[in-house]
């Protein structure tokens, strides 16, 4: 057995909950209160897995006196999401306000710029169809480019789909990423307000593979779950008690009226076996010995290491902070 071996095993993932669990407590204590002088912490509730774990922390963290829960649903949010995300909040003993967001996102003409992209491909398309976008399905299978699809369902349930050409998906992804960013904006009106910091709750497959909008969820104080891969955040969230009725909940953007997995949006992949694939590639271990260990072939992958570089690659702009001159 050689030590690149040894070093990826299909539990490589696999956490102490308790003692990670600590470890971030710890964090979010020591930065909110010690190093940003903040006097407590604001989240956004989603409904979804990552926002669940984050919150939970956060209530370990500090009294729920110094934490605001907040619901920041618009008009093409699924109700699921808000029905969840109460309850999670109920769960861990905080009262969520809520705060729309349709009415700033009709001032910045979102719904109507996106609409406007969407028309030129599907002249028929109004309110009354659904929309999403989505990429190709399959990265293990077969060799396919990562080049972004719109559907539109029409009321009686009719699918068409067309490859999404640069212009229009610039547009679509301009405007719906004003949903990002007014809710940040709601987030640090909290924050303002209370003297508090923003804790964020993209964790590392967002964050790495550029899977957030800047200045918009990627907008936060503090990233209590930046580190983790989603599938030790979901063995935190098991041990913390979020809800089942989250953590069965396939992860969802809830950004587009069709619905559209994390998967089919973006990953192209399922977490539990990107999870790994990914571990491999950041620990610069042979696709060979990944593949072994998976049960997958060499070349499967090869494709999912290219992908996963092409992604991160072209997302560094959203990592990269403000660039300025440097005195002499």
């Amino acid at each position: 057995m050689t030590m690149a071996t040894k070093k990826f095993h299909p539990d490589i993932l696999k956490l102490d909950s308790e003692k990670e669990v600590e470890r971030i407590v710890e964090h979010i204590q020591n930065t909110t209160f010690n190093v940003l002088k903040r006097r407590g912490g604001v989240v956004g509730v989603s409904g979804g897995i990552d926002s669940a774990v984050v919150l939970a922390l956060a209530v370990r963290a500090m009294k729920p006196s110094r934490l605001v829960a907040l619901l920041l649903p618009e008009m093409e949010s699924s109700p699921e999401s808000a029905l969840l995300g109460r309850e999670l909040c109920h769960k861990f003993g905080v009262e969520p306000l809520v705060e729309d967001m349709t009415g700033p996102l009709w001032g910045f003409a979102a719904y109507q710029r996106r609409d406007e992209a969407v028309r030129r491909l599907f002249p028929e398309y109004d309110s009354t169809y659904k929309f999403k976008i989505t990429l190709p399905s399959g990265l293990l299978e077969e060799r396919k480019l990562n080049f972004f699809s719109a559907t539109i369902i029409s009321p009686e349930g009719e699918e068409q789909t067309k490859r999404l050409p640069p212009k229009e998906l610039r547009q679509i992804v301009a405007a719906t990423n004003f949903k990002q960013r007014t809710r940040a904006s709601m987030l640090y009106y909290y924050a303002d307000l209370h003297d508090f910091a923003v804790l964020g709750t993209p964790q590392r497959n967002e964050h790495d593979q550029g899977f957030f909008v800047k200045h918009g969820d990627g907008a936060m104080d503090v990233r209590p779950i930046g580190h983790l891969y989603k599938t030790q955040v979901y063995q935190l969230a098991e041990y913390l008690g979020v809800p089942e009725s989250i953590r069965s909940r396939p992860p969802t953007t809830d950004t587009y009226t069709a619905g559209s997995t994390q998967e089919e949006f973006f990953y192209r992949l399922p977490f539990e076996t990107m999870d790994l694939i990914w571990y491999g590639l950041n620990n610069d271990i042979p696709a060979a010995i990944v593949a072994s260990e998976m049960g997958l072939d060499e070349a499967q992958i090869e494709r999912a290491y290219a992908d996963l570089v092409q992604k991160k690659r072209t997302t560094e702009y959203l990592r990269t902070p403000p660039l300025g001159l440097l005195d002499d």
